[in-house]
C-alpha cells in the first residue's frame, strides 16, 4: 500500500470520527493517534488531508450537494459523505491528479462502504472534476510521493 493510500484511509477514519462525534479536530486526532500506527510521512499527509478537509467543509459540502443530484448530505451515509469531502478537497487543492483522486475515492468506497457506494462516489466526483466553476488551487499542490511507507 502506498504512503498516500494509507494516509487517505487514515484521513477518512479521522473525518468519520469527527463527523459522528462532533468533537474538535485536536481531540479527534489525539485519541486516534494514540492507537493508530503510521510512518511519520503517512501521518503528516493524513493530518493535512484531515485538517484541510475540515477547514474547507462548508464550500466542499456546497460543491458536493450541487453535484449529488437528489441527495442531501445528511441523507448520505457518514462514510460516503466523508469520502466525497476528502476527494473534493483533494480535487480543489491539488494534492494529486484528478484521475488519481477519483480512483482512490472509489477504492475507499469499496473498502469502507456498501456495494452501491463506488458508483455513487465516482459519479459525484466525476461531475465535480468537470465543473468549470471549480478552480483548483495548484499552488498548494504537493510533490508526488507515491512510495511505500
Amino acid at each position: 500500500m502506498t504512503l498516500r493510500r494509507k494516509a487517505r484511509e487514515l484521513a477518512l477514519q479521522l473525518l468519520y470520527q469527527w463527523d459522528v462525534r462532533g468533537e474538535s479536530t485536536e481531540k479527534i486526532e489525539e485519541a486516534f493517534w494514540a492507537g493508530a500506527k503510521a510512518a511519520a510521512k503517512t501521518r503528516e499527509f493524513a493530518h493535512r488531508l484531515f485538517t484541510g478537509t475540515v477547514g474547507a467543509k462548508e464550500p466542499l459540502d456546497a460543491l458536493i450537494e450541487k453535484h449529488a443530484t437528489n441527495w442531501r448530505l445528511e441523507r448520505m451515509s457518514a462514510v460516503d459523505r466523508n469520502i466525497l469531502r476528502l476527494a473534493a478537497y483533494e480535487l480543489n487543492f491539488g494534492t494529486a491528479e484528478p484521475r488519481t483522486v477519483l480512483d482512490e475515492a472509489v477504492e475507499l468506497a469499496k473498502k469502507f462502504s456498501d456495494d452501491a457506494a463506488p458508483g455513487f462516489v465516482n459519479g459525484v466526483l466525476d461531475a465535480i472534476s468537470k465543473d468549470e466553476s471549480r478552480t483548483p488551487n495548484v499552488e498548494t499542490r504537493e510533490p508526488k510521493d507515491e512510495g511505500g511507507e
